[in-house]
């Protein structure tokens, strides 16, 4: 702390004697890092009843909480009243910059990768086209898992018996796959150049060839 000047008799300048706390500032300062510290370590809120049981005998609760929500108003956490009970809390007006993106790779079995690139070659297409297609029953997960991607959405519903649902692909999968157009989609050479199906003759995945037993147990995964 600098120290204040102050004139006194003479004309001199002499710096003023430094303050001592009194006992009373000192127990409240204590008791405020008393507070701090066990708000800090606990994992849950504390109640009033437990943060006065490790304060002196007759020492009032409600100021020194007041005073430490004054001193983390405009910080980077908060002092906030929450079921009853008190803890920090990162400042409402920052929980936008503290969020944090992860990319995780996706892995797509045989069967989900044959069902994608029919939906992109066929569209728009029904879940029956696509069995037709594959000469197998589609399992239950595999559209949800593109759809839960991005790649793939339903887009209305044909004017048939039954009136199915139809799926496309959209504009995440272009944009995923460096796409302009559907007019890019690459020929099936090119997918097993890239590594999206296997380097043996699979044409099943562009609605050719003999059926492939599809139990829920989806083959080897590759990775897109």
């Amino acid at each position: 702390m600098s120290e204040r000047v102050v004139p006194i008799t003479g004309g001199r300048i002499e710096p003023e004697p430094p303050h001592e706390p009194t006992d009373t500032e000192h127990d409240t300062e204590h008791a405020l890092r008393l507070i701090e510290a066990l708000l800090f370590a606990s994992p849950e809120p504390l109640t009033e009843a437990q943060l006065s049981s490790r304060l002196p005998e007759g020492m009032a609760l409600a100021p020194l909480l007041e005073e430490l929500q004054r001193f983390y108003r405009f910080r980077g956490i908060t002092l906030v009243r929450v079921a009853e009970a008190w803890t920090f809390r990162t400042a409402a007006d920052l929980a936008g910059h503290l969020a944090i993106e992860t990319v995780h790779s996706r892995k797509l079995s045989r069967a989900q990768i044959e069902t994608l690139s029919i939906i992109a070659y066929h569209q728009p297409v029904t879940r029956a086209e696509i069995e037709e297609i594959r000469g197998v029953s589609l399992h239950k997960g595999t559209l949800d898992l593109l759809m839960e991607a991005g790649w793939v959405q339903p887009k209305g519903r044909r004017e048939t018996p039954g009136r199915p649902i139809t799926w496309v692909t959209t504009e995440g999968f272009l944009l995923h796959f460096g796409l302009d157009s559907l007019r890019d989609l690459p020929n099936l050479d090119e997918l097993r150049a890239a590594g999206l199906l296997d380097a043996s003759p699979s044409p099943v995945a562009l609605g050719e060839g003999a059926p492939e037993r599809d139990d829920g147990a989806e083959g080897p995964e590759e990775e897109l």
